[in-house]
């Protein structure tokens, strides 16, 4: 195997025995062949959409298989080879319907297996580093994870209802390009950019798709102690997987509590009425061998962020959606018109002791943009005094990495008058530290989940505006973004896009990106690893 697309990579190189995420060499390969043959169904769906033939199904494919090859997803090994499957008839399907002829066709758009040894051969043939020329393959990787990180957010949005045709026809554009061996380098650093294009109106069709189902996040205290009876928890991304839970616990005497990802659900308004929506418990991803450990319940697992789970809770670990581990009970997905059943989970809880205490008191949220653009007259009047002399956003991800307590000691060292701006479980580095506040203004305002980091351009856009400024870059707002998996990939590129420069991202840099594409961001955009607290604060200060 060869993989890295995460911050974690051995070696920061690249994982070749065994993912350090848990994810095995024939998982791996298996996800290659899949990306492969979703690039082949790529060219023949573009043809199929000039055609005017339906691609819903094929669209909604593609997302999904994209989606489930980000980190910490699935590891079930069945699961791949089921979706390739899948992603053989379904292509063969388009290709009759188009009418492509095979000799002109490239070899993931008609290579097909007749036994299950062909498919283990051609995993250990289409993956990374089939491309040679280190700079194409470093720009088609980026390209690729960026689409990974976009096709996640789709997912979400697709989910309550809301998509954009221009949006999966780009997907298919871009996976169909990092086929073609005629984009020179200068072609793909251009995709790239509009790959962070395509970002920034994903993030807006999905904040779109939560504000208009379950209301503007508001200002919001959310409980980290434990109440008296036994709860679920519940991680992830998926709002509408919460809303159904939230509906199916109603009355049956179990509490339900967010972990990682799922926190800023609380500040949605919808969720309110629910009183057994209890609190938070825990802190990021990475943790949970130990906090699904002490919270006595089962947990469920609705998108990225599971690691494999231990034996002494793996019973109680259920997993819906595009999430896959063997051995852990799935629950499936809703038919349309229905819901899904939770009711083997809900079971499950009232046979289980309450969850452990394992902290007490509160935590703020809900600083998406409709709320901070709300205190805007603050805002402005606070910067123009001086009260507030720096926005820092450190939006992303967390991970287990000692590396990473750089981020707790950064916003510890950070001046009284500079506000944090953060989307993303990095938040769970800072947001229980007593900050303080400047004028009634939080020193950390918590926009949301990873994709929430829209709130954070748009916030800086809207500033722009009122400050009457001709470029983003002389905002009083610096970056220092951390990063783990894809969905940051994405987040990146639309900041690159938005025209954001000097952005400090860390722990290390992407392993995937060559020397030369790695000058190159630092000569356009003025990208930058991380230094130590002490100069990193007096640079971006």
């Amino acid at each position: 195997m060869f993989c890295f697309q995460c911050q974690e990579t051995a070696k920061n190189e690249g994982c070749t025995i065994k993912g350090v995420c848990g994810k095995s060499p024939k998982v791996a390969k298996l996800q290659d062949l899949l990306i492969y043959l979703l690039k082949g169904i790529s060219i023949s769906s573009l043809k199929a959409d000039e055609k005017g033939i339906d691609q819903t199904k094929v669209n909604k494919f593609i997302v999904e298989g994209l989606f489930s090859t980000i980190t910490n997803v699935n590891f079930d090994s069945d699961y791949f080879r089921n979706k390739i499957k899948e992603a053989l008839a379904l292509r063969d399907e388009i290709v009759e319907k188009t009418g492509e002829n095979r000799n002109e066709m490239h070899d993931a758009q008609i290579w097909s297996p007749q036994y299950d040894a062909d498919i283990k051969e051609k995993a250990g043939k289409v993956g990374v580093l089939v491309t040679e020329n280190e700079d194409i393959r470093s720009l088609r990787e980026l390209i690729t994870y960026g689409l990974k990180g976009l096709a996640a957010y789709a997912d979400h949005a697709f989910i309550l209802g809301y998509s954009d045709d221009d949006i999966f026809g780009f997907i298919k554009k871009a996976l169909a390009a990092t086929l073609d061996d005629s984009l020179s380098a200068d072609d793909l650093i251009s995709l790239t950019l509009e790959t962070g294009q395509y970002g920034v109106n994903v993030m807006a069709l999905l904040d779109k798709a939560n504000t208009s189902t379950y209301g503007a996040p508001e200002i919001t205290k959310v409980n980290i102690g434990v109440k008296d009876n036994p709860g679920i928890l519940i991680s992830g991304h998926d709002l509408k997987d919460l809303e159904e839970l939230l509906e199916q616990t109603k009355g049956t005497g179990v509490d339900v509590y967010t972990h990682g990802e799922m926190l800023p659900a609380h500040c949605y308004p919808f969720f309110k009425k629910y009183d057994h929506f209890v609190g938070n418990y825990g802190n990021a991803w990475w943790k949970q061998k130990d906090e699904f450990e002490s919270f006595k319940g089962p947990v469920l697992l609705t998108t990225n962020c599971l690691v494999p789970p231990n034996d002494s809770y793996i019973d109680r670990v259920y997993i819906t959606g595009t999430v896959g581990f063997s051995g852990l009970t799935h629950i499936p997905d809703r038919e349309t018109g229905k819901v899904k059943d939770f009711s083997p989970i809900i079971e499950h809880a009232k046979k289980c002791d309450p969850p452990q205490e394992i902290e007490t008191g509160e935590i703020v949220g809900g600083f998406a943009h409709g709320t901070v653009l709300g205190l805007a007259d603050k805002v402005v009047e606070a910067v123009k005094s001086g009260a507030i002399r720096k926005f820092m956003v450190m939006a992303g991800c967390d991970g287990r990495a000692k590396t990473r307590e750089y981020y707790t000691e950064f916003a510890k060292k950070l001046p009284d008058d500079v506000v944090i701006l953060t989307a993303g479980c990095a938040k769970y580095r800072y947001n229980k530290l007593d900050l303080g506040e400047i004028g009634g203004i939080p020193r950390v305002l918590d926009a949301g989940q990873c994709n929430d980091s829209y709130s954070l351009a748009v916030i800086a856009l809207k500033l722009k505006e009122v400050f009457e400024m001709n470029d983003i870059n002389e905002l009083p707002i610096s970056y220092n973004i951390a990063w783990y998996e894809q969905k940051a990939v994405i987040v990146l590129l639309a900041l690159l896009y938005l025209g954001v420069k000097n952005i400090h991202l860390g722990p290390t840099l992407p392993a995937f990106l060559s020397p030369n594409v790695t000058d190159v961001l630092v000569e356009k955009f003025g990208l930058s690893g991380i230094s130590t607290v002490d100069e990193d604060v007096k640079e971006l200060v």
